[in-house]
């Protein structure tokens, strides 16, 4: 059995922050080096302020942009009242994927203990582009890549990830 050639995906990184800056975005640069030290394309990069209309514009740009297949954003995922990321993200939902979200915790767990019920990290499928929405630390980063979006993102990986499921995606939105 032949393994199969490496597909790259083009992916756009958001960050959500009122005080950071691209030269001091750790969160994002860890994201950012995660896709492409996997050979994956970063099409796009941004920041924008944990304002919801702000956060859902640039989601929406993205979402259009037939250039991005998958969008990762990191930060405002807590539960003060300038986390509004997941309600950002909550209108364009074509599909949730709980279980990234699950999975997240139970993994981060190990890490942080119990903190970890504070975070509201999810994905889902947003038209024909897949979104990730991660905590703005680095280690929960570096968590959501090593331990899960790496393979997930992987067209080799079995028994299944999400870039083989892209062409049909694709497909039944045309």
């Amino acid at each position: 059995m032949s393994e199969r050639p490496f597909i790259p995906v083009h992916a756009a990184v958001l960050t959500i922050s009122d005080s950071r800056t691209l030269d001091t975005d750790r969160s994002g640069a860890v994201a950012v080096e995660r896709l492409e030290g996997a050979g994956h394309r970063v099409a796009a990069r941004a920041i924008v302020r944990d304002e919801l209309e702000a956060i859902r514009a640039q989601l929406r740009a993205w979402i259009a942009d037939a250039d991005v297949d998958v969008i990762v954003t990191t930060g405002g995922t807590g539960v003060t009242p300038r986390d509004v990321t997941p309600e950002a993200v909550a209108p364009l939902v074509t599909k949730p994927i709980p279980g990234f979200g699950e999975l997240f915790r139970w993994l981060s767990y190990d890490e942080i203990g119990t903190s970890t019920i504070q975070s509201r990290a999810e994905a889902a499928l947003c038209e024909t582009t897949y979104v990730f929405v991660l905590p703005g630390s680095p280690g929960a980063v570096r968590t959501a890549f090593d331990r899960i979006l790496l393979q997930q993102l992987d067209n080799r990986h079995r028994p299944c990830n999400f870039v083989e499921l892209l062409p049909r995606i694709r497909g039944a939105a045309t």
